[in-house]
């Protein structure tokens, strides 16, 4: 049996009203929490790298999409510390709270179909990783590949400055079976639905202007 998963939720002004299961949240169009962390690599004067994970396709909302790195709800009484479970859950890194970077909240809500409404104050945070992606354990049913981009190039797409990009990474089919490496051109029909704003939470805290 799946376990049943509470959330608290919030009013505009992310101020805790309640709790809500998961389902009620997005079916009542709630407010409610999420942490994302970016890993990446490089330096800025070298040039950053952004890993995006690819979601798996029997996921609910934007399968098969590019996303980032890891991310997932925080549940009734938690706090962003203990968001740092997703990259265990997801990806195998073992990070504790304090190696990661406060990148900054963002507020966002978008309707992904007519009984499906997102409402999410997300904390996000990057980690500096140069583990090679041979190295990861994914979460078969969460995540079947990862992606480098560059950020420069990333940044560029965003901005429209360009109509797609390099995405070099690999591919994790399932667990029985071997990983194997691809390299794609990929335009934002590809990623998940993300805005500038949030973006450059991100970009500021890697350098960027």
């Amino acid at each position: 049996m799946t376990a049943i998963e509470i959330l608290d939720v919030f009013n505009e002004q992310m101020e805790k009203t309640g709790t809500a299961t998961r389902e009620e949240v997005h079916a009542q169009g709630l407010w409610h929490q999420t942490f994302h962390c970016w890993i990446v690599s490089g330096s800025a004067e070298a040039g950053w790298q952004l890993l995006f994970q690819l979601r798996h396709p029997d996921k609910e909302t934007f399968p098969d999409k590019l996303d980032t790195s890891s991310a997932g709800h925080l549940m009734t009484g938690e706090s962003p510390e203990d968001g740092v479970r997703e990259l265990e859950e997801e990806l195998g890194l073992s990070v504790t709270f304090a190696e990661l970077t406060y990148c900054g909240t963002h507020r966002d809500e978008y309707r992904i179909s007519e009984h499906y409404m997102d409402r999410e104050f997300t904390h996000v945070y990057l980690y500096v990783c140069d583990r090679s992606l041979e190295e990861y354990q994914v979460q078969h049913s969460e995540v079947t590949g990862l992606f480098w981009i560059e950020a420069d190039s990333f940044r560029s797409l965003i901005h429209g400055d360009c109509d797609n990009v390099t995405a070099e990474g690999m591919l994790y089919p399932a667990a029985e079976q071997s990983a194997t490496r691809e390299r794609r051109l990929v335009t934002l029909d590809d990623f998940t639905a993300n805005t500038e704003a949030y973006y450059d939470l991100l970009f500021h805290a890697l350098g960027y202007k």
